[in-house]
């Protein structure tokens, strides 16, 4: 069983995971920290990609023992038959391995992580997490939770598959629509809307309508997204840029960190890549 997502940009983004996996355990082999792997969209191991099979990140990051393996690795999907899945193939192949695998909502898992970092037994302990949703579904409040811990966090962002498809150029945008912004940007509509649309109109009958979306959406949308993580952490590496075959961006991915090394890894690590 497999999961079929992605393009292109999915390989060169599970080879930045494990090329920066690579680096960050090679600076933390000497290191006397307890180190988690955490992944919230785990998958079932495998991807379908062009009629071919890929071992997604997951498997990846199982199988590198130089310099060292992580003391536990920790994983959720939603899906249940993906995780039932994943936890057989890891069974199979990497049988030394300490190993959970949660069939459960990534949201919910990120706050269970927080808490047990927040615990002062766990000062000790170190998380490098990857976050890689299809959509909108990783909610900022789950985020901010994170603030001040001990983590590394890759977090695939999807602006142009998702924020700016709700972002309409003329500004009516449904309810629901702007509920799901205000959820995924941690934002009031009228912080969105001053941010992303020229001022309120007046029409012909004095009434307030919506003004227009202002140029480059997609550059204005990455630009906030970065800004809001860095609320949280204190460096926001370079995005690596994915593309559609209209060259359009599609997806942002970002390491947001509180550490100097792990922001120059993950920007030498991105920069051969983004454009």
């Amino acid at each position: 069983m497999n999961n079929n997502f992605g393009g292109d940009w999915t390989s060169q983004k599970i080879e930045i995971v494990t090329s920066y996996t690579q680096a960050y355990l090679t600076v933390m082999k000497n290191q006397p920290f307890n180190l988690i792997y955490f992944d919230g969209f785990a998958g079932s191991g495998d991807i379908e990609q062009d009629e071919n099979l890929i071992q997604g990140a997951a498997l990846r990051v199982l199988a590198i023992d130089d310099p060292k393996p992580f003391d536990l690795y920790y994983f959720v999907e939603l899906v249940k038959k993906y995780a039932d899945n994943l936890k057989a193939q890891i069974k199979l192949k990497f049988p030394e391995r300490k190993f959970v695998v949660r069939s459960d909502d990534c949201n919910v898992k990120i706050k269970d992580l927080a808490t047990y970092l927040r615990k002062p037994e766990q000062n000790m302990t170190k998380v490098l997490a990857f976050i890689d949703p299809k959509g909108m579904q990783v909610k900022w409040e789950s985020l901010e939770i994170l603030r001040g811990l001990g983590i590394d966090m890759w977090i695939l962002v999807p602006l142009g598959m998702g924020v700016t498809r709700l972002l309409k150029k003329d500004g009516n945008i449904s309810d629901a629509w702007v509920s799901k912004l205000q959820v995924f940007l941690g934002m009031q509509e009228s912080e969105i809307r001053n941010y992303f649309y020229a001022d309120e109109l007046t029409n012909l009958f004095g009434e307030a309508v919506a003004g227009q979306r202002l140029d480059n959406a997609i550059v204005r949308a990455a630009k906030l997204y970065k800004e809001r993580l860095n609320t949280i952490f204190k460096f926001v590496s370079q995005p690596f840029v994915m593309r559609n075959s209209k060259n359009s961006p599609m997806y942002h991915f970002y390491l947001a960190t509180n550490n100097t090394t792990a922001l120059k890894i993950a920007n030498s690590v991105i920069k051969p890549k983004y454009q």
